[in-house]
């Protein structure tokens, strides 16, 4: 299935011009020109299909092969990006247990309250196992039953990293002749090659939020502030049909702080503005960050800037099918220690990976990390983010997500131009 490309990129309607300072409000300038960009980018409103019900099926004889392999009789999910993905069922989560077995044989189960039953029953497919607990009565029993009926009660359980530890011990207790063991091989070793529909799903979610941080970039102001900005790309977000709450928005020397500070800011000429966004649609995330300078940049911001754009080319570059993960990162260190900066993960230089894993997650398996041995595949699809961090200075980060194909690696958004034009 070839990817479908949802913004219309030889529109310009993107980073059109340096960024410099504005006398223009912000949020009367940010609503003109999203309505602009949304009127003359006809392919905005293409929408990915959704993930089908066949293909959810497929992913569950998956993971059943992968439970034989590693000989798990059965695996535990509650609710969580992992149940969604073989099942399609979004639960939050409360006190009240409330979960899905998967067997390496016969048919999935499922537990829930007692006065959640019609409601779960609205949700759940693939199976017509629904087993009630009552208030005054355990869950945990009730796992306990359906993973003795599937023939796997004294064997190999595997539990989902995120299942809460109240619910393991309670089945533990109940089931004290098995072995209990992390599911991951089994999640991961599903989730972490992508389908083309998963893909597609992806790069719809990586269109909007680069057009949304165009878009909000072309508001800034002298005096605005992070919550303003990030305020903007969140609306952007929402009309371009992405689900999202805002971004990480840093300015100035705070940009040094990868994940922000505590402290406020207010935008000034001169100064550095970092905006990491993300978004879902159908539930797959991106993940993208843009750094430029509101006015003129001076040469240091430059050199810097271009120095942390050899980087991200570097271990773009070096993710290619077969090659270890770990070697992706030491590609994007190298230039930057080139450079006079680190070596290694001190600052200032690059004191975090240079990229994670993404999908129904914003992390998630596998990261571009020091000793992480993992051979790259197609359908893999990471971050790559490597980050110049100076202290008391400016930090500067680029940051797309990247798909590996059957010929290599390819980025879901094209890199970005120049420190002037981000976008």
């Amino acid at each position: 299935m070839n990817r479908r490309q949802f913004v219309n990129r030889s529109s310009g309607l993107i980073g059109a011009a340096a960024i410099g300072p504005s006398i223009i409000d912000p949020t009367t300038a940010f609503a003109e020109t999203l309505s602009a960009d949304l009127a003359t980018s006809r392919s905005v409103g293409l929408s990915a299909p959704a993930i089908t019900d066949d293909e959810r099926q497929g992913r569950i004889e998956k993971a059943r092969r992968l439970m034989t392999q590693n000989g798990i009789g059965a695996i535990f999910l509650e609710g969580g990006t992992s149940m969604f993905y073989f099942t399609g069922v979004r639960w939050g989560n409360s006190e009240r247990t409330f979960g899905v077995v998967i067997p390496a044989k016969g048919e999935l189960a499922w537990v829930t309250p007692g006065f959640e039953e019609q409601r779960a029953r609205e949700l759940i497919k693939f199976s017509n196992d629904v087993r009630v607990w009552q208030e005054d009565e355990s869950p945990y029993k009730v796992i306990a039953g359906i993973l003795r009926d599937r023939g796997v009660g004294g064997g190999k359980i595997g539990m989902e990293e995120r299942v809460r530890f109240f619910i393991y011990d309670g089945v533990r207790q109940e089931l004290p002749g098995a072995q209990f063991v992390s599911a991951t091989p089994i999640t991961a070793g599903c989730r972490m090659i992508k389908s083309p529909a998963e893909i597609a799903l992806m790069q719809q979610a990586n269109d909007i939020t680069l057009q949304a941080i165009g878009a909000s970039f072309k508001t800034l102001k002298e005096g605005m502030t992070t919550q303003q900005l990030s305020g903007n790309v969140g609306d952007a977000t929402t009309k371009l049909g992405g689900k999202g709450d805002g971004a990480l928005v840093i300015f100035g020397k705070y940009s040094a702080f990868p994940h922000g500070s505590v402290q406020p800011q207010k935008l000034r000429e001169g100064d550095i503005v970092l905006v990491d966004a993300g978004c879902t649609v159908d539930g797959y995330t991106s993940d993208i960050t843009r750094t430029t300078v509101f006015g003129k940049p001076t040469q240091r911001q430059r050199d810097v800037w271009e120095v942390e754009k050899r980087a991200q080319s570097a271990a773009f570059a070096a993710a290619q099918i077969g090659a270890t993960c770990e070697s992706v990162d030491a590609a994007a260190r190298k230039v930057i220690a080139a450079a006079g900066f680190g070596p290694d993960y001190k600052v200032p230089g690059l004191p975090h990976r240079t990229g994670h894993g993404i999908g129904l997650d914003g992390h998630e398996w596998t990261n571009f990390v020091r000793g992480n041995t993992t051979k790259i595949q197609p359908g893999m699809c990471f971050s790559d983010e490597p980050t110049i961090a100076i202290y008391g200075e400016f930090g500067i980060r680029l940051e797309d997500c990247l798909h590996i194909t059957e010929s290599g690696p390819k980025l879901f958004t094209p890199q970005s131009p120049s420190i002037e034009r981000a976008v």
